[in-house]
């Protein structure tokens, strides 16, 4: 089972992203900020990070900094979710070398569509939440 990291301070939103996650037989681990975030990804070597930009304590940005300069999470791709509607925030996280964003709100079809990109057998994953709503 692939293993995802989702960083969200919204305690709702991260409790419905990590149910869809948990019903397509993804192991989910969860943090609040980017900070608690950072110790995880260290310990828990994740295969993919989902992170929110805007956090308590150490936002996304730094998170993902934070990651890029760690040899042991540099590698691990890393997807900005964001409920911000300025193409700057967007472009500004894809420039500094974030593997892909998804925009809040977002449902389960937009957020398995984007982790297609990184695992293959996602549409097991999409029909089963699907069948489950």
């Amino acid at each position: 089972m692939k293993k995802i990291l989702l960083v969200e301070d919204n305690t709702d939103i991260r409790e419905n992203v990590s149910e869809m996650l948990a019903l397509a037989e993804f192991i989910v681990i969860t943090a609040e900020n980017g900070q608690t975030g950072l110790m995880l990804a260290i310990s828990d070597r994740p295969d993919l990070i989902l992170s929110d930009i805007r956090m308590p304590v150490s936002d996304g940005y730094e998170f993902f900094e934070s990651l890029k300069k760690n040899e042991v999470t540099k590698n691990i791709p890393f997807v900005f979710m964001t409920s911000s509607v300025e193409e700057k925030d967007v472009l500004a996280a894809l420039k500094n070398g974030a593997d892909g964003y998804i925009r809040k709100p977002f449902d389960e079809n937009d957020l398995f569509e984007v982790l297609s990109k990184y695992f293959n057998n996602i549409t097991t994953g999409l029909n089963m939440v699907s069948q489950n709503n």
